[in-house]
């Protein structure tokens, strides 16, 4: 059990399980974008790892929506960015407002001061703008006029992007890309999801008759719970030693941060949460590994055009032995 609610006449409901829990968000999810139980359960692995999710694919295949329905599947405040050319990095941060009746400065929070912030086409901002990000997505914190503020638990943010060969794109940094947990593609619908979408009228109607199904209580006690999950010191060396190959690929330039091992261990502790283990094994790793990692490599230019990152963390993972259980 994982939290316990007050039922409405005041005496203690029972908690309900992690396992249930997770079912009902990604449940929840799954009315308004249908066809991807893969995508929808990264989004929610990310979230109970207090990870930040970059979702990226073509426009109109459901990524503001995915964003959009895990945040009003959960009880708890969330804010929604345009990121355009002109945005600001205060109008993420937010501002120091004169106030003439006591002639004092008071700070009005920006939309960064929410638990879910929806980044929508993150790479159509400035670098200047994205990188007013590095520091809430990194420290949970915002630093404005020499006086650091703490964002509020939990905090995610959850960006889309278009393909970067799209017109009026920037390419994110990498330093940015690192602070992602997660990426991750929704491709095209098949052609059954495809066709509820027709019998729904599109996500916006579906997404208006959404409810929330977990508290922001059960969200923060499920998080604690990810916390627990045992990593045996094999599987610690496992993911040392898939960090290691990557720096040791002929075929990759940049390899994995120390900060993709800590973020791929929390990744895999989360997916086995949601299988409702306490322990976490190497089926754990690789099930995340693709999403938590692929986007943190650079693959050499002269490999490129043969070489896509996601081949590239599969040899990774071909070239390291998994760990078996004595």
């Amino acid at each position: 059990m994982v939290t316990t609610d007050l039922a409405p006449d005041g005496a203690a409901a029972p908690a309900r399980r992690f396992g249930d829990l997770f079912e009902a968000i990604t449940a929840n999810v799954s009315t308004v974008v249908r066809g991807k139980p893969d995508a929808i359960e990264l989004a929610v692995i990310c979230l109970l790892a207090e990870g930040h999710l970059l979702i990226e694919d073509v426009p109109g295949v459901g990524k503001t929506s995915l964003a959009k329905a895990l945040a009003a599947s959960i009880d708890c405040t969330w804010k929604r960015v345009q990121f355009t050319p002109d945005l600001l990095p205060a109008d993420l941060v937010g501002v120091s407002v004169f106030e003439r009746s006591s002639e004092t400065f008071r700070f009005e929070p920006g939309p960064l001061f929410a638990n879910i912030v929806l980044a929508d086409e993150i790479n159509r901002a400035s670098p200047k703008t994205q990188s007013a990000l590095l520091e809430a997505m990194e420290e949970r914190q915002i630093t404005a006029d020499g006086k650091s503020r703490e964002l509020p638990p939990p905090f995610m943010v959850i960006a889309t992007q278009n393909p970067v060969d799209q017109e009026g794109t920037y390419r994110l940094p990498e330093s940015q890309l690192d602070r992602f947990l997660f990426r991750i593609s929704l491709g095209y619908p098949g052609r059954d999801a495809e066709i509820q979408m027709l019998d729904d009228h599109g996500s916006a109607a579906t997404l208006k008759e959404l409810s929330v199904v977990v508290s922001e209580a059960e969200i923060v006690s499920m998080i604690r719970a990810v916390d627990q999950v045992f990593l045996a010191d094999a599987l610690k060396a496992y993911l040392v030693d898939l960090a290691e190959a990557s720096r040791r690929h002929p075929g990759i330039e940049l390899g994995l941060s120390p900060r993709a091992t800590l973020q791929l261990a929390a990744g895999a502790r989360a997916h086995a949460a949601a299988r409702s283990r306490n322990y976490a094994t190497p089926d754990d790793v690789k099930a995340v590994g693709a999403a938590a990692l692929a986007h943190r490599i650079v693959v050499r230019s002269d490999r490129g055009a043969t070489l896509s990152n996601a081949d590239a963390i599969r040899e990774v993972f071909d070239s390291v032995p998994v760990p078996v259980a004595k």
